[in-house]
């Protein structure tokens, strides 16, 4: 029965490592969509979120199966629904890429970022790739260290949010109504990408661990962002 489990178990993951190189691709796609005004990139984003919420209602079954028939309990347990909240949040950001393709689909041929704020966007694009490249490695690796990085980064993304929001309440603020709409819609979808990678971050360190980093932040101490 163990090993049954344990077979199991290792497809699950398997496919919790496939979700997120699915979700990795579909960031870094809905970004050149929105910069580079692709409309066919975006449609090709929105089709594949179906693939992406199959893997989850697969994921989510398989664990639901295994918690019935066999009852797992202390790390395997721990496991097993951590992987499901992993990839509900893998899920979630999944959409927000979709959200982002479909921004770019519906204004194309304009573009529906505000000129005042296209470099925010720039980094925060950038941000959102790497952090879901990590948590694409971390499927495998689980790498605590490397987990408690991305999430002690969280500031940076919700730095970016922040100054869009700014930049857009100044008197300098030249855009249209509907790239205000857009921008500002735009820049909650990136905030958001962070936040779910960063409870992806938690979720990882307490399956690997069994330690909830958001009880205790200063056991982070010594591991910053940079990984000095």
């Amino acid at each position: 029965m163990r090993a049954i489990f344990n077979e199991e178990l290792q497809q699950v993951a398997e496919d919790l490592t496939s979700m997120a190189a699915a979700v990795h691709d579909a960031v870094e796609d809905a970004g050149r969509a929105l910069f580079e005004g692709n409309i066919e990139l975006a449609q090709d984003v929105i089709d594949g979120d179906a693939h992406i919420d199959a893997l989850e209602h697969s994921i989510n079954n398989q664990c639901v199966i295994l918690l019935a028939k066999q009852s797992p309990v202390a790390t395997d347990l721990r496991i097993v629904v951590s992987t499901m909240s992993i990839a509900s949040l893998l899920e979630r950001i999944g959409d927000l890429a979709r959200h982002i393709a479909e921004t770019a689909r519906s204004t194309y041929p304009d573009s529906p970022l505000a000129p005042q704020v296209k470099d925010i966007f720039v980094q925060m694009q950038d941000f959102a790739e790497r952090t879901t490249s990590t948590l694409s490695d971390l499927m495998t690796s689980h790498d605590e260290k490397a987990a408690q990085r991305l999430i002690l980064s969280d500031d940076t993304m919700d730095k970016l949010f922040e100054s869009v929001y700014t930049i857009a309440r100044s008197d300098k603020w030249t855009a249209t109504t509907d790239q205000t709409i857009d921008s500002v819609l735009l820049s909650r979808y990136y905030e958001r990408i962070g936040d779910h990678s960063v409870s992806i971050g938690r979720r990882l360190v307490y399956m690997v661990s069994g330690f909830d980093p958001s009880k205790d932040p200063s056991r982070f101490i010594g591991v910053d962002s940079d990984g000095d």
